[in-house]
């Protein structure tokens, strides 16, 4: 079931792009509510059940994609997207390009941070320079392209870049593009900010409790006119999507989301809630740590000898009854950069995962070590997995941890693989060189098993032309695949569900929920 309302200061998706949205992973029955049957009123608290406790409130500095919607409540992006992603004005109100490479940005006026310090250009200016050169940035690829930000005026300034960059204004709408206050990151120390952030978005940070909740409150001076509606915004974290689930049914919390595809039936036939069905980018996969002395993983034959043993139609059936879309690289088929070829190039095949281990020096069998996360819904999945590789001849010896100490073991490079997901990013080019580039975080040990495909991920970025550059981007993902550098399993449906008192949420194709223009019926 789709419920769909009212979102202010954003288009709200047509009918028909919904419709396609949801055609394109069989997301069912569509149900929909007048938008403006009730006006919006202030007040009320939005209590979200989170899955994840953040790894940083720093956009700068954060590992993991569940950050977002976090993120998303206390800054604003230079660019902002629509629904089906497409560049929208945000704290840029517009942009264009002066040359291939000077990207000019006419910056809003009268926008304050949430400590009363302007936002101007001398803040993009600094916050570029925290990102591109803070020695703890995880988004330095995300600037790559971008020599240096020239200030022509205190509300216009040019991105002079190396080299022309098409991804670059819509990277502009994810981490790169969130705005912090230049005095709270100087005051707070290059760590500190992680736990301190100050941006200019709609509602404020009051404090972070460890694994328990981070808890924001309404910004009173924010620049969209009449928002925000809500008094605050409370993520409640709770690592297990059952218990997450329970707690909004309980009256506890208010919204969920990655609802367990097994509880769709039972929530949606309840009266006093409403639950969404859709498409998304997010995608269960495994990483591979294929850092230098890894010794089997630095074999593209025991790579790929782990994607031919994996049977995604039954992993499918088992983890999302059925719901999601078999993953073979980490763009669905709606989308773009999916092609057919693609698509065929690991079908399931565990006599050729056998022949491949024999060939690579492994027919007597393989131990790696995994690395995965402790909550019920992982442990399932990476039985199902382990099991599948039993098949072949791999053998699992499982790390464990919470999500944020799994990712922390995993960044420091303890694990063969990882059990994780992509959650997607706004440009097909953004995960191309944040997943598989040479110098990208999350491509650990900063490997290159083929310098064919760093030049293909570089020319992503550096076309213009969106049809070269969509040829680019498939010849990009095809060489990935024949270097097997991961293991995507399977497309989760985005399910979402919330007491029928919340209003004005609406869904995007990243899949991440943002808050904005969102109101409680008293």
């Amino acid at each position: 079931m789709i419920h769909s309302t009212r979102a202010t200061g954003r288009p709200r998706p047509t009918r028909r792009d919904v419709l396609g949205m949801a055609a394109a992973l069989g997301a069912g029955a569509l149900v929909f509510d007048a938008p403006f049957a009730r006006a919006q009123v202030k007040g009320g608290e939005l209590r979200v059940s989170q899955y994840s406790n953040p790894s940083s409130l720093d956009p700068s500095t954060g590992r993991s994609g569940a950050d977002h919607t976090v993120l998303w409540t206390i800054y604003d992006t230079l660019v902002d997207f629509s629904p089906d992603l497409k560049p929208m004005p945000g704290l840029a109100e517009s942009w264009e390009w002066e040359n291939e490479t000077t990207l000019v940005l006419k910056l809003r006026q009268g926008v304050t941070f949430h400590d009363g310090e302007p936002f101007n250009s001398a803040a993009v200016q600094a916050n570029f320079d925290h990102a591109k050169n803070g020695p703890r940035s995880t988004i330095r690829q995300d600037w790559a392209s971008v020599d240096s930000v020239e200030a022509r005026d205190d509300h216009t300034v040019a991105l002079n870049l190396s080299e022309p960059d098409g991804a670059l204004v819509m990277v502009l709408s994810d981490r790169a593009g969130m705005m912090a206050s230049p005095k709270a990151i100087r005051e707070s120390g290059e760590a500190g900010f992680d736990r301190t952030p100050v941006g200019t978005g709609q509602m404020k940070f009051v404090k972070w409790d460890d694994a328990q909740q981070v808890v924001t409150e309404r910004n009173e001076s924010y620049w969209r006119e009449g928002m925000p509606h809500l008094d605050g915004i409370t993520f409640v974290i709770i690592t297990d999507n059952q218990t997450g689930l329970r707690s909004v049914l309980s009256g506890q919390n208010n919204f969920v989301y990655r609802v367990p595809p097994v509880r769709v039936e039972e929530v949606s036939k309840n009266p006093d809630f409403t639950t969404y069905i859709g498409p998304q980018l997010y995608v269960q996969m495994v990483y591979f740590n294929l850092s230098e002395g890894r010794g089997p993983m630095e074999d593209v034959r025991v790579r790929q000898a782990i994607n031919y043993a994996m049977n995604k139609e039954a992993y499918n059936t088992i983890v999302t009854s059925g719901n999601g879309e078999i993953a073979h690289c980490q763009f669905p088929k709606a989308t773009e950069a999916y092609t057919d070829e693609i698509g065929a190039m690991y079908p399931y095949d565990p006599d050729r995962a056998k022949a491949l281990l024999k060939e690579a020096g492994f027919g007597g069998g393989l131990k790696l070590v995994s690395n995965h996360y402790s909550d019920p819904q992982s442990a399932q999945r990476m039985e199902i997995i382990a099991a599948m590789l039993e098949a072949v001849g791999i053998t699992l010896e499982n790390t464990v941890a919470a999500v944020a100490q799994s990712n922390k073991t995993w960044n420091e490079g303890v694990g063969d693989i990882h059990l994780s997901a992509w959650t997607g990013r706004p440009d097909p080019a953004m995960t191309l060189s944040l997943l598989f580039h040479k110098n990208a975080y999350y491509n650990k040990g900063g490997s290159e098993p083929s310098v064919e495909l760093t030049e293909a991920i570089d020319e992503t970025r550096r076309l213009v032309d969106a049809e070269k550059r969509m040829e680019s981007i498939h010849r990009a993902i095809r060489l990935e695949r024949e270097n097997a550098m991961c293991l995507p399993m399977v497309f989760e449906p985005q399910i979402i569900t919330h007491a029928n008192n919340v209003k004005g949420w609406e869904p995007n194709i990243i899949g991440k929920p943002r808050y904005g223009g969102m109101w409680m019926e008293s």
